[in-house]
């Protein structure tokens, strides 16, 4: 698979890529059980938030809708290219604009997890039934007291 990957950011107002985001999130949902959100909430979340979006061969293949204050509302990739560093640099994109990056991940979603933790996110409380099906979730920061610009730069260079 080549790795020729394009980044766009989408702005704020927007519904560039909307469309693909939301077949990748629910072909995630489908393969993985997360990411089940629903149209509504999503398509109006994804459309006031600043969009990262990497695409390959003009197909969307991974995205990160973030919301002013670095608060991650969906970040997602696409299985095929998982490894290549694309979601590093989704959120080395969102670590440049903000001081502090944070996110909800469920509980059972191991992958995700993994991938926070890895890039030195801390899990700053569990809240239970967070999400409409009843799900809980962790809440995750990086921030400035984790050195999130050196912290993102290293992981960039890998």
């Amino acid at each position: 698979m080549s790795v020729n990957i394009d980044s766009r950011v989408v702005t704020p107002g927007s519904d560039d890529f909307v469309d693909e985001a939301w077949q990748l999130k629910e072909e995630i949902k489908r393969q993985e059980g997360v990411l089940k959100q629903r149209y509504d909430f999503f398509t109006d979340a994804y459309r006031r938030s600043t969009v990262h979006c990497y695409l390959q061969e003009s197909e969307l293949v991974g995205f990160a809708a973030v919301r002013r204050d670095g608060y991650i509302l969906f970040l997602a990739v696409d299985s095929d290219c998982r490894g290549l560093g694309i979601g590093k640099q989704l959120v080395a994109h969102v670590a440049e604009d903000h001081d502090s990056i944070t996110c909800h991940a469920r509980t059972s979603n191991e992958n995700a997890l993994q991938f926070y933790e890895h890039l030195g996110f801390e899990i700053k409380r569990r809240i239970d039934n967070y999400y409409e099906d009843g799900g809980d979730a962790y809440y995750l920061k990086l921030g400035s007291d984790v050195g999130i610009t050196d912290r993102i730069s290293e992981l960039v260079r890998r």
